[in-house]
């Protein structure tokens, strides 16, 4: 795989929330991937985002308020025929049915564990690129 530079949209209303997202991924979430950030606060700035630029990947924060990241996850899998892959941060392991109804490709859940937040995220990216359906 090549060393590809991929856009990650974050997607919290709480900028320490965003940082820390930042920061569990890192800008090289695995040895061949290389990450670039996008940050939106707001649910018109993340649709905003998405449809001006070509994002790779949707990290949500599923607990931001108003719009969380669940309800962004689900507007924009119905609305766009080649969304990009969408994982979101909750809570609680058990709003994964949920996620599942948001039809997210991943969850991950707060704190974050950079290894498993890294992990999740190149799993997508290298889905997305090879034109894989994304992680379930």
């Amino acid at each position: 795989m090549s060393d590809r530079q991929y856009t990650v949209l974050l997607y919290s209303d709480d900028p320490e929330v965003r940082d820390r997202m930042r920061l569990a991924v890192g800008t090289r979430p695995a040895a061949d991937l290389r990450v670039e950030f996008v940050d939106a606060a707001s649910y018109a700035e993340c649709i905003r985002l998405v449809d001006d630029y070509e994002i790779d990947l949707l990290l949500l924060d599923g607990e931001a308020t108003p719009s969380g990241g669940l309800g962004i996850a689900r507007q924009i899998k119905d609305d766009r025929d080649n969304a990009p892959p969408t994982c979101v941060v909750i809570a609680r392991a058990a709003d994964r049915w949920l996620a599942a109804y948001a039809q997210v490709d991943a969850t991950l859940v707060h704190p974050l564990d950079p290894v498993t937040t890294g992990q999740t995220v190149a799993g997508l990216l290298r889905a997305r690129a090879s034109g894989a359906s994304a992680l379930s």
